[in-house]
Formats: structure tokens, C-alpha cells, sequence
């Protein structure tokens, strides 16, 4: 009887430590899932949140292109992410990427500048207000009809693109 007794400690004692020994190892690995997880799904939030329109573009023979856009999200975006962000257009099938021109002098060729119709100054891109580009690219066909291909990507990823015409005015 008392083997008996001895026998059945003794393999509960084993069960115990095998599961402390279980836990110890699947613990770490179900930790670190949770905060992957929980880092991608703050991460889709925030593209979710993050969300803008072109709502016109126009191009004239001079290789120049305004596009207006909408922040349509609920988050607003940095001025500082503006400034980061990447501009490509051109003719379509023809097009590359423009740097930001901070001057307030005449564009040079393959830049680009942004206004904001900034509703209440605070260096953000609110919900509702409007962001225009002005690129100057030389790889906009300069006769009317010319398709032209315009993209404004974020930092963060996001991003809208749209395709026009070379018209007489922009």
C-alpha cells in the first residue's frame, strides 16, 4: 500500500514539474505572439484611420500639374509627413519620383511643393481640409491629350494615385 502511495507522489510530482516546465517554454513564444499581434493591429488602425482622396488633377503643356486632395480620415496628418512624402508623375508609362522644392522661388524641373487650405493653423492635415501639389515634372508630355500620371505616397505607406489629361490651363 505504501509503494502504492509512494508511486502516485511520485508522478504527480512529475506531472507538476512537466507542466511548470510546459508553461515555462510556450510562455515566452505566446508573449511575444500577443505583442506582434497587438503592434499589427495598432498598425491597420492607424491605416485605417489615415485616409485622403485626389479629388482633381490637371496638367497643361508646360510639363506643370496641380492636384488637389481631401484628408477623408478621421486622423490628422503631420505637416512633417507631408514633407516626407513621395511624389511621382509624368507621363503615364513615362514617370518618376520629384523632390520637394522648399523655396519659394520659380519650381525646378522634377519638384514639387505642397499648400495647405489649413482650416485652423495648427501644422496638421485635419479631417476635411485641403492639401494641393504643384509638380513640375519633365516627363509630362507637353501636347494636349497626353495622359499623366500622378501618386502621393505617405511615410506610413498609404497611398492614392490618379490619371489625367494635358489640358490648356491648370
Amino acid at each position: 500500500m505504501s509503494s502504492d502511495t509512494f508511486t502516485t507522489a511520485i508522478f504527480l510530482i512529475t506531472a507538476v514539474i512537466a507542466a511548470g516546465v510546459l508553461i515555462s517554454a510556450i510562455f515566452p513564444v505566446v508573449y511575444q505572439m500577443s505583442g506582434t499581434f497587438s503592434s499589427a493591429s495598432h498598425e491597420a488602425d492607424q491605416r485605417l484611420r489615415t485616409d485622403f482622396k485626389i479629388v482633381l488633377g490637371v496638367a497643361n503643356s508646360s510639363q506643370y500639374a496641380r492636384v488637389w486632395m481631401k484628408n477623408t480620415g478621421s486622423e490628422p496628418i503631420p505637416l512633417a509627413d507631408i514633407q516626407k512624402s513621395d511624389v511621382i508623375c509624368g507621363d503615364a508609362g513615362n514617370f518618376g519620383r520629384l523632390s520637394l522644392d522648399s523655396s519659394s522661388g520659380q519650381m525646378s524641373a522634377n519638384t514639387w511643393r505642397y499648400a495647405l487650405s489649413n482650416l485652423n493653423n495648427n501644422n496638421y492635415w485635419d479631417s476635411g481640409e485641403t492639401l494641393e501639389i504643384d509638380a513640375l515634372a519633365s516627363t509630362i508630355g507637353t501636347t494636349e491629350g497626353s495622359p499623366v500620371y500622378f501618386q502621393f505616397i505617405l511615410p506610413d505607406g498609404t497611398w492614392r494615385s490618379d490619371q489625367f489629361t494635358v489640358g490648356a490651363t491648370p
